[in-house]
């Protein structure tokens, strides 16, 4: 049985509702605004009569300056169609898609074109819920080998963590091809989208609110595709794109990427943030990079102490000396002792690191031959070799 229901304080709008949906009306519930928003919209997150509607109609006020009601029911009620009513301009309509808005009621139109937009909506929405849990059960039962969660990491900035991300997702795309997605977790500064030329559609705000929160393929409808078949999540455009974002947004959106990507590669901000902690609990690989500079290595130190603590070390860690100039005054070896442990890739310092970042072309691709890129596809070749100790 079908079940409706209209969230508005227009009064008018139920019965205009319930005269396009004739004999069905019967399972039509009406709430106000004030219904729907109580107690932080406590009511959204339970059944209604044990049941989740079918479809959720809102008023244009109901969404009024903010779609946070209309997220909320994508979030709690993903199976149910959402539609709006409004002759609303195309940017607010735009937005209105954004948070899971699948269909907009003109309040021109005739109440039997309202019955058939309605009907097609709740259609729609049932056939992405049937394939989405076909999609969850097909990936349960195949036996296809884990994928691999990859942190990168760094105690301090500057110490060419984003390179070594970008350059490993990159390669390893490149050797198995639409296989990798990489995730921009320095939301509030992060830079891989101009590492990798890329100009986003969407950004990690649209990936962990709104529809993509529960529907896998609406997830990759929003990632950006770079030219070597690599997909990326990137971080917010602006510092206020970051707002609200959680480390239980990202422990879910990478929970998603790992059941559809063999390869998920995360690139994090400096130091321990509650979002690169949230992507350390789920990592299979750490990739540790440090400078050839006194507070990078301290710094990294105190990091596996802090981690060792936390219990967060990885199965698998890689630590990569980055930036190696002997003439420093530092050598790989002073590191090593600090560390505590062998370095897997040494990076030599290089000034081809400087173009390659000003042209947004990764060295494992670009068309340069040298010392650096050698130790960079050496590292791609150690997480792929390492992919049959998964446990």
């Amino acid at each position: 049985m079908k079940h409706y229901l209209v969230i508005s304080d227009d009064t008018a709008l139920h019965a205009r509702v319930s005269e396009a949906l004739g004999d069905e009306a019967t399972e039509l519930e009406a709430w106000a605004l004030a219904e729907a928003e109580a107690d932080g919209g406590a009511r959204i997150t339970a059944p209604i009569r044990g049941k989740h509607p079918d479809t959720v109609i809102l008023g244009a006020d109901a969404v009024a300056g903010s779609f946070v009601l209309a997220d909320r029911i994508a979030t709690h009620w993903p199976g149910a169609a959402l539609l709006l009513v409004s002759g609303a301009d195309a940017a607010t309509l735009r937005a209105a898609m954004r948070a899971g808005i699948r269909d907009i009621l003109d309040p021109t139109e005739a109440p039997d074109v309202w019955a058939e937009t309605i009907a097609s909506a709740r259609d729609s929405a049932r056939e992405r819920l049937s394939a989405a849990l076909l999609e969850e059960s097909s990936a349960h039962a195949a036996e296809e080998p884990a994928s691999q969660l990859i942190v990168v990491v760094s105690s301090k900035g500057g110490s060419g963590k984003t390179t070594i991300a970008t350059n490993l997702a990159v390669g390893l795309a490149t050797a198995e091809p639409r296989s990798t997605v990489i995730v921009d977790l320095d939301i509030e500064f992060g830079d891989v989208a101009n590492a990798l030329r890329l100009t986003p559609d969407r950004w990690l705000q649209d990936a962990v609110f709104g529809p993509a929160r529960n529907d896998t393929m609406v997830l990759k409808t929003f990632l950006a595709e770079h030219e070597s078949g690599l997909f990326a999540v990137c971080a917010p455009e602006t510092p206020e794109g970051a707002s609200g974002i959680t480390a239980e947004h990202i422990s879910h959106l990478l929970g998603q990427l790992a059941h559809e990507y063999r390869y998920v590669v995360v690139d994090t901000a400096p130091g321990l943030s509650e979002h690169t902690l949230a992507a350390l609990e789920q990592a299979t690989d750490t990739v540790y990079v440090c400078g050839l500079d006194v507070p990078s290595i301290r710094g990294l130190r105190k990091e596996f102490d802090v981690l060792t603590e936390l219990g967060l070390r990885a199965k698998r860690e890689h630590l990569v000396i980055n930036n190696a100039d002997a003439r420093a005054g530092l050598l790989v070896a002073d590191a090593e002792s600090t560390l505590g442990r062998s370095a897997d890739v040494v990076i030599p310092a290089h000034r081809s690191v400087r173009l390659s970042t000003n042209e947004g072309v990764p060295l494992v691709v670009s068309a340069r031959r040298g010392r650096i890129v050698k130790p960079l596809r050496q590292l791609v070749e150690l997480i792929r070799t390492r992919r049959g100790a998964l446990q």
